[in-house]
C-alpha cells in the first residue's frame, strides 16, 4: 500500500561541504521534522571546520529553474532562504516566489534567513546583495529570522542586551516581514538565550539555555528550518517559532566536535528513543 504523501518544504541556499550548515542542515532538520526536503541550490561552497576557500555561484536562471520544477510538480508546503550569494540570484528568486505563491502575501509561508557572511566572517554578498535582501526579500517574507550580525548589516543597530533586540525587531519588521524572529545566539553575556518574535504589535520571548559548547556551526540554519518545517506542517508562525526553539536548543546541546575547530550542531537527538 502507498504511503500518504509528506508535508514538503523547499531550501533555496548553499552547499555546504562539511555539511554542518546550509542546505545540508536543512534537509537533515526537515527530515527529523517529518518534512519531505526540496531543494534550489544557489551556490557550492568549498569549507570545512578552517574556513571557506572557495565558492561558485550557480546563474541565476538555473536556481529559478529550480524553484518553479519542484513547485509546480511535487508542491510546496513551506520555503525557506539560507545563502543568496548575489542580487541577480536575489532577483531571480523573488521572481520565482511570486510566480509560484511563495510569501508573505501569498499562501506559501516564506521564511528569510538572510544569510550575510559565514560564521568565518567570510561575506557571502555585496553591498548590492545586501541592498536587494532589504528591498526584495523583506517584503516578501513571513519570518524574517537574523542573528545579531545580520540586524547590524540590515537595521544598522548594534545589539548589546535584550532591550536593544526589542528596537531591533521593531526597526527590522518595519522593513516589510510579518514576523521578526531575532536570535540572540551571538549575546553571550547574557546567561539564558532569549529571542525575539515580533509581529508589528506583539512581542514573544522564546527563551531556552545557553549551551557552553563551542561547537555551534548551522545552529541558525536550523532554526529557520524547523521553524519552516513547522509552518509546513501547519502550525502558526508562533507556534513554529517555539517548535524551532525547542529543535535548536536540544540540537546545540548534542552538538559534537568534528574537524579542527567548530563542529556542528545535532539533529541525531531527535532519531533517539527518548527524545520525545
Amino acid at each position: 500500500m502507498t504511503a500518504a504523501s509528506p508535508p514538503s518544504a523547499l531550501t533555496i541556499a548553499g552547499s555546504d561541504s562539511g555539511g554542518a550548515a546550509g542546505l545540508q542542515a536543512d534537509l537533515r532538520t526537515f527530515l527529523t521534522c517529518g518534512v519531505h526536503g526540496l531543494v534550489a541550490v544557489t551556490a557550492v561552497t568549498v569549507q570545512n571546520t578552517l574556513g571557506v576557500h572557495d565558492r561558485a555561484d550557480l546563474p541565476p536562471h538555473i536556481v529559478a529553474g529550480q524553484i518553479g520544477a519542484v513547485a509546480s510538480d511535487m508542491g510546496v508546503g513551506a520555503a525557506k532562504t539560507g545563502m543568496l550569494a548575489s542580487a541577480e540570484i536575489i532577483h531571480a528568486v523573488a521572481a520565482a516566489c511570486d510566480e509560484h505563491e511563495i510569501g508573505r502575501d501569498h499562501r506559501i509561508p516564506f521564511v528569510v534567513d538572510p544569510v550575510a557572511a559565514s560564521m568565518h566572517g567570510h561575506p557571502l554578498f555585496d553591498e548590492d546583495g545586501l541592498a536587494a535582501v532589504r528591498d526584495e526579500l523583506l517584503p516578501r517574507a513571513t519570518v524574517l529570522t537574523p542573528n545579531l550580525d545580520e540586524v547590524r548589516l540590515l537595521a544598522g543597530i548594534e545589539v548589546r542586551d535584550r532591550e536593544q533586540m526589542y528596537a531591533a525587531a521593531v526597526t527590522l519588521q518595519r522593513l516589510g516581514p510579518r514576523y521578526v524572529l531575532v536570535k540572540s545566539g551571538h549575546l553571550l553575556d547574557d546567561p539564558e538565550c532569549v529571542d525575539l518574535l515580533f509581529d508589528g504589535s506583539t512581542f514573544v520571548e522564546l527563551p531556552g539555555p545557553r549551551f557552553g559548547t563551542p561547537h555551534t556551526h548551522g545552529a541558525g540554519d536550523t532554526m529557520a528550518s524547523a521553524l519552516t518545517a513547522g509552518l509546513a506542517r501547519g502550525m502558526t508562525v508562533p507556534d513554529a517559532a517555539r517548535f524551532a526553539k525547542k529543535f535548536v536548543s536540544r540540537a546545540v546541546e548534542h552538538s559534537y566536535p568534528m574537524g579542527a575547530k567548530v563542529g556542528p550542531v545535532s539533529a541525531f537527538w531527535r532519531l533517539a528513543p527518548e527524545a520525545d
